[in-house]
């Protein structure tokens, strides 16, 4: 049976991108979230390191010190205590993100709730599942339908948006009174000092039923070739999802294992990065702003949501006549049709290149 998916959206960028390309300048990829940065010595020294000898299979469940060290990982970065246990590495988050449905057993009949504007990955897992979705981002707009899981995505891809404690503590209420799952996709949670993760107990009252907390490497590490995450939450639907997991064979390898404990035991190299981003998201707004655009949201996460009060697609274009790539909020849903999603996942000089030529229009 053929599964019902939309095109993958970047592949309609291909003549916008060979514009952009044809600037004497060269062109500033802005479309997408790549981490562009080193990837951190210490973290390289563990890949490299013992595990890449050991002959023999990882366990799905990780290594003990691995779970150790996202549970302390979590505990200082975000205030939030977890059980080793209750940590399970995966390869990378879009996988998780893109399965969870059907790991969980959803399909026919069962609703999977997504933000208006959504990473395109949440409607790919439901339909994958063969669920339905619906976009929400008010629990009052929901009808009736049974409704099996729930997305959060804080701060937002696309739009950097941060959810106030107030607005995740009634998700999480309206979600527990139905029984569905509340996932976040706590991706750009490192990227923020305001953000909550769903497992705070300002947020989940100190339990952690029918939770999950979606993390990444990625954009805080440079980790995206490693592809290297893990969830965590709720210990029960955690050790539902490793039974899965192994049967279904999805284990990160061992040298990733320990490439991540490293990551996770070093706070230098985030807060680091952290500062970088901060710095390019600066130079970008005001350079927006001064082209035209109106930033809209955009407190945290790796992205400048923007509009000019026109159809996405067409600033998109005279952009990349710009050497300016982006991408269209399109992307993400319909309520993006007037804007796009500028990433910070570029080196300071392409940063400094793209505020320039968006200075000089």
């Amino acid at each position: 049976m053929k599964i019902d998916l939309p095109d993958f959206p970047w592949d309609s960028l291909a003549e916008d991108k060979a514009r952009a390309a044809a600037h004497p300048g060269g062109i500033v990829d802005l479309s997408v979230g790549t981490p562009v940065d080193p990837v951190p010595d210490v973290v390289r020294a563990a890949l490299a390191g013992p595990a890449a000898a050991e002959p023999g299979y990882p366990t799905t469940h990780g290594t003990a010190d691995l779970r150790e060290a996202v549970a302390g990982a979590v505990a200082r970065r975000f205030h939030v205590t977890v059980d080793p246990v209750a940590v399970l590495p995966t390869i990378g988050s879009k996988e998780l993100v893109a399965w969870l449905p059907t790991l969980l057993g959803l399909g026919a009949g069962d609703t999977v709730v997504i933000p208006e504007l959504a990473y395109p990955t949440y409607e790919v897992g439901a339909r994958l599942a063969g669920a339905e979705f619906v976009r929400a981002d008010s629990t009052t707009a929901l009808g009736p339908q049974r409704v099996a899981l729930v997305w959060l995505n804080s701060p937002s891809n696309p739009t950097g948006r941060v959810l106030p404690v107030e607005h995740l503590r009634k998700v999480v209420a309206w979600a527990r009174e139905r029984g569905a799952v509340l996932a976040s996709d706590e991706c750009y949670l490192s990227l923020s000092r305001d953000a909550h993760s769903v497992l705070h107990p300002d947020v989940c009252g100190g339990s952690h039923e029918g939770l999950l907390a979606v993390h990444s490497m990625s954009k805080t590490s440079n980790l995206a070739g490693y592809r290297a995450g893990f969830v965590t939450g709720d210990p029960a639907l955690v050790a539902e999802l490793l039974e899965v997991r192994k049967h279904a064979g999805m284990i990160v390898p061992r040298p990733v294992q320990a490439a991540m404990t490293a990551a996770a035991s070093d706070d230098a190299h985030v807060q680091a990065q952290v500062e970088t981003y901060a710095r390019r998201r600066a130079q970008l707004r005001v350079a927006l702003e001064g082209a035209g655009l109106r930033v809209e949201h955009s407190e945290a996460g790796l992205y400048l949501w923007a509009t000019a009060g026109e159809d996405s697609r067409l600033t998109v274009r005279r952009l990349a006549a710009q050497g300016v790539l982006v991408a269209p909020g399109e992307f993400y849903g319909p309520a993006g049709a007037q804007h796009v999603r500028v990433a910070l996942t570029a080196t300071d000089e392409r940063i400094a290149a793209a505020a320039e030529r968006l200075t000089a229009a």
